[in-house]
């Protein structure tokens, strides 16, 4: 973004932020499912699940961690779309703003507001018994992750709502994303899946990014692991971006 552009996003990302500070239950909500998940998983369904000698609120986690950001997007796509039927997108355009700082604007609203929700879920973990060896940087690598797996869904979540017909079918596209860590490494072993369910489940994006976090908050090495997870966050977000701006194009043409 140069210059014009980044001051145009400064000045409405503000006025996203002053939504989301205006109506912090919206972030709330986003926290309580995972939460309610973690709860779930850990006191009903952890001691039937053999995870090694690790415990089942460190293994799972990750898993939820995506989850809450996968939830937390959806509410993107939904602000996005209210904003495109208010007519405040044909409002910016008679301004001599950047047409990009819109769209900019909701993604860093999303990140920031899914960051929160992070902290939240991590410290509801920390009550509930998660412990962890990893350092400054393994943390600080995490979050990288973190943030690029959030702008990669945002940016999913933009195109959603840009061509959603109502607001129900602009936050509903999120299920299937909730969904996908149910199918990965986040919850069980992939061994102990089916053959075909398996082979989803270990060539999946959610896979590979769960496994690197876990290996980084547990202190082991990442190897490779980490390397596809960043090809698949980077990947998704590029293309998604690429898309998003050719569907805001000719939505606003």
């Amino acid at each position: 973004m140069n210059t014009h552009t980044f001051g145009d996003t400064t000045v409405l990302l503000g006025r996203s932020m002053k939504h989301i500070t205006r109506s912090l239950d919206t972030i709330i909500t986003t926290a309580i499912m995972p939460v309610a998940m973690m709860l779930l998983f850990v006191y009903v369904f952890g001691g039937a699940i053999n995870t090694g000698a690790e415990s089942y609120v460190n293994y799972m986690l990750p898993g939820i961690l995506l989850i809450t950001i996968a939830s937390g997007i959806a509410y993107t796509a939904f602000r996005l779309f209210t904003d495109l039927k208010s007519g405040i997108f044909e409002r910016f355009q008679s301004l001599p703003i950047a047409r990009s700082g819109v769209l900019w604007a909701h993604v860093l609203t999303s990140l920031v507001a899914n960051l929160i929700s992070l902290v939240i879920v991590v410290g509801v973990a920390l009550i509930m018994g998660f412990r962890t060896d990893a350092g400054v940087p393994a943390w600080l690598a995490v979050a990288g992750i973190l943030i690029l797996f959030t702008l990669a869904l945002t940016w999913l979540a933009v195109i959603a709502g840009l061509s959603a017909k109502s607001a129900d079918g602009a936050g509903a596209f999120s299920y299937p994303l909730v969904f996908l860590p149910f199918l990965s490494s986040a919850f069980v072993p992939t061994g102990t899946m089916p053959g075909p369910v398996r082979a989803f489940a270990e060539h999946q994006p959610v896979t590979s990014i769960v496994n690197t976090i876990r290996a980084l908050f547990t202190g082991q090495p990442v190897g490779s692991g980490i390397w596809t997870a960043l090809a698949w966050c980077t990947g998704i977000l590029v293309v998604a971006y690429i898309f998003a701006m050719v569907v805001y194009r000719r939505r606003i043409s």
